[in-house]
Order: structure tokens, then sequence, then C-alpha cells
């Protein structure tokens, strides 16, 4: 077969436009050269595409089984285009970016890039130590979201996104789901589970500390764990209120904090040192722009 995207085009645009003559004045082409084009990819493909046996030419059932696969080539081409059009912009090809909070927090601004940036590939990367600052700075990841740490290296960018809250909870059945104001004496009694992250770098953390403790590295495992009774844990409420809202699990009021939601702030980081590519820069402003926030038990919300 020997016919021509050229020739596609223009059967595509002869059916849109409704006659050749319509199509040639939309292409700015002779109408010779229109009804040619169309008699060559008829003889290349061996079949008739238009019945030209009325006034207006009209698709013969071979033409119309065929419009489609030759709606999709041509929407590929273009594709093609597209993508050519970044590479030449020196748009990056793939984005890594390390996430440790639980992704529907930042789920508007990837869809935003997602649409700005169609051929940029995107890894996103969960560490298995929880050190969202070293996969940046070790240039692994690009960008990093994750909760506040103290004293980042030097070579860290960083801005604060906003502030989620984190829940102490335990399953309905569970020793401490039964109290109404739980001590840290009483945490201490009970085996603490802990995501692997954050379980001893946030802020507060060390009056959680726990003779007894499990650490997981997924938020799942530790939501798992926790409805199963296993212990009690320390999840961002946003990730177990459907859990609460059922009485799956419990929220745990503290006693030295029964009317203060625990708020952490989320950080958007960066490595000074390695300049972003034009579709990181992009992101990263839109995360910036993209507040993080939800509401407190009091309903204020956590992000002004």
């Amino acid at each position: 077969m020997r016919y021509s995207l050229d020739q596609l085009e223009i059967f595509s645009t002869v059916v849109s436009a409704g006659s050749f003559s319509a199509a040639a004045r939309q292409l700015r082409r002779p109408q010779s050269t229109v009804s040619t084009a169309i008699a060559n990819l008829e003889t290349d493909l061996g079949m008739e595409l238009f019945d030209r046996g009325t006034k207006i030419p009209t698709l013969t059932d071979a033409g119309r089984r065929l419009l489609r696969e030759v709606s999709e080539v041509l929407d590929r081409c273009l594709d093609l285009e597209h993508h050519a059009h970044s590479l030449n912009q020196g748009v990056e090809p793939a984005l890594t970016l390390a996430i440790e909070i639980p992704y529907d927090a930042i789920t508007q601004p990837l869809a935003a890039f997602a649409q700005a940036f169609p051929f940029v590939d995107v890894e996103i990367r969960h560490p298995l130590d929880g050190d969202v600052s070293a996969l940046v700075r070790q240039g692994q990841a690009q960008l990093g979201v994750a909760f506040s740490q103290p004293n980042y290296p030097r070579e860290l960018g960083f801005v604060q996104l906003g502030k989620l809250v984190m829940s102490h909870v335990a399953a309905g059945g569970h020793p401490l789901a039964c109290l109404d104001r739980v001590s840290f004496a009483e945490l201490h009694r009970h085996r603490r589970l802990a995501f692997s992250a954050h379980s001893e770098g946030l802020p507060s953390t060390e009056y959680l500390r726990s003779p007894r403790r499990w650490r997981a590295e997924s938020y799942l495992a530790l939501l798992e764990m926790t409805r199963a009774g296993l212990g009690w844990a320390t999840l961002p409420r946003r990730l177990v209120r459907g859990e609460i809202e059922r009485g799956e699990l419990v929220e745990l009021r503290l006693e030295a904090y029964p009317h203060t939601d625990w708020l952490v702030g989320v950080d958007l980081l960066w490595n000074k040192s390695a300049p972003l590519g034009p579709a990181a820069r992009w992101l990263r402003d839109e995360l910036a722009r993209s507040k993080i926030s939800e509401r407190d038990s009091a309903g204020h919300p956590t992000t002004f």
C-alpha cells in the first residue's frame, strides 16, 4: 500500500466538510487535487470510499468502517508532532516525585500537570526509609512532598504547602477505644504502630514513644494492622476519616490536648544545586499555589 498521510487527511477533511469542494476550500487546494487524492487512496486501498452516484458524495459502508481507523492514525500523528515539539522546547521526558503524604492531597495539581505536559512520564516514589529529603538531595527525585522536618540540608529549597491533621486511632475493640481521655501513660502501655517515615522525627513525637513498637513503611499496612487491633497508630486524618465515620476506628482524645488537633506541616522540597527542567519548575509552582488544607475538629481550615 502506497497511500500517504496527506491522502488520509484529505479523506478525513472531505468527510467533515461534507463535499470535495468544501474540503478543497478548507484545505486551500484546487478541487482537482482533492479529487485525485481520494481516487488514488481508493486505488491504493482497493475499494471505493465514496458513493458518487448522488449529488453529494456519501461514504460507502467500507468508507465508514475505515474512517475511525483513519481518525486514529491522524490523532497519533498529531500526538507525535506535539511530542516532538515538547522535546524541542527542552522539556524533560520524565520526572520523579518522592511523596510521603496521602496522595489525594495533591491529585489536583497532578491532574493539571498531566494536561499541561501530556508527554512527560511521571514516577512516584515512596522512600523505603521514609527520607524524602535524601532522595531529593541525591538527585533521585526532582521534587519531594513530605511532612515538615527540622534542619533540612543547606542545598535543599523548601516551601510549606499547608498543614494536615494527624489522628491517634485504635480499633473499636481496642482497650484504648473505651477511654474518654487517653493519657500518655495509657498510650505507653499498648503497642504503638508507627509509620517508619516519621516515627521519631515529627514535632512532639517524643511523647508518643512506647516500649513496644511495630513499624511499617506503608500507610495501608498500618491501617490494616490498626483495624485488626494490633495496636494504636497516628495517621493522617484524611486517610482514616471513612473508617472513623463507620466506627471501625476510634479517634483517641489525648488527656494533655483534649481540645486541640495535632497539626503537622507539609513541605515541598527541591534541590537548589540541581536546576529543574521546565516541567519540574511548572509543577513546583503549581504545587506551591495549590495549598494543602483540611478542616480541623472545630471546622476551621488548617491552612490559610
